[in-house]
This record gives C-alpha cells, structure tokens and sequence, in this order.
C-alpha cells in the first residue's frame, strides 16, 4: 500500500536569490540573505524541517520513499523537484530546508538525491522571486513506497 503525506509552506522572493548552487537548494526562515547565500532560493519560511508533522517527517525516514517538492508563485511560475527520503534523516533544524542531489544529511536536510539543485530550477521561476512582495507555495509530498516495492528490487536497493 502507497502512503502520501502533504505539508504545505510559505516562502518569500527576494532580490538577492540568484540560485547557482550545483548540488542544493534552501529555503531559509531568515528575511535577508548575501551574495554568497547562492543555493537559496526562498526566505521567511514559515516553518523549518524540524516543525513538520512527525507522520510526514516519519515517511520521510523511510529508505523508499520518494518526496515530491512542487514551488510556485501566485501566478503558476514554478518547478517541480524529486527526491529521496533516508532512514538517516534527522530533520531537526527549525530554522531551514534543504534538497541535496548528493547523500549527505545534516539537521536541515529534507531530502536527498534529488533531480535538481538550485541551478537547475525554473529560470522563469528564479527571475520571478527575485522580488520580495512575491510569495512562494511550497508544496511536500512524502510517498512511501516501502511496503509496495517487489522483495528482488528492495534488495538490490539496500545494496546501493
């Protein structure tokens, strides 16, 4: 059986957003950023990984699931971002998250794995939040696939 949970947040644009990082993405609950901040691409987070729902946060510490990330604007400007969940997740950090295309997890980490970083979003997207009177939906998905995955697949998946 497939199981779905949805958390849905609140960002704010922000001039100095140029997102250019090549392995990540932030969102951060801080209302100003510098120029070296290049992987952010969100500030006055309502809430950081740490304060989603522990049902949410709990598929999220499942090897096989999937998360799913949609950002937009009021305006339907976005992109969508796919990851991985981790039983090492430890999704403590109240004040940012972040998506990694690479393994490694700190606090803040939401996901890892993911099919792009804050270079590869939506440049249409990146332009458009570049403004601080815009808001940014975030949507989370959290799908665990644990129970649904075939027994021969879930093997090979421990093994990478």
């Amino acid at each position: 059986m497939v199981i779905i949970s949805k958390e849905y947040l609140e960002a704010r644009g922000h001039p100095m957003i140029r997102a250019l990082h090549t392995t990540t993405f932030e969102i951060t609950k801080d209302s100003d950023i510098g120029p070296r901040g290049d992987c952010i691409i969100g500030v006055k987070l309502d809430r950081g990984v740490g304060e989603l729902d522990e049902k949410f946060k709990n598929i999220l510490r499942k090897d096989f699931s999937i998360v799913l990330i949609a950002l937009y604007t009021e305006d339907n400007i976005g992109d969508i971002v796919i990851a991985t969940g981790s039983s090492k997740l430890l999704l403590s950090d109240n004040r940012r998250i972040v998506v990694r295309k690479s393994s490694f997890i700190g606090p803040e980490t939401l996901a890892i794995r993911a099919n792009k970083a804050a270079r590869d979003i939506n440049r249409e997207f990146i332009k458009r939040i570049q403004d601080t009177s815009i808001k940014i939906y975030i949507e989370l998905y959290a799908i665990d696939l644990e129970d649904s995955i075939n027994p021969r697949l879930n093997m090979l998946l421990k093994l990478m």
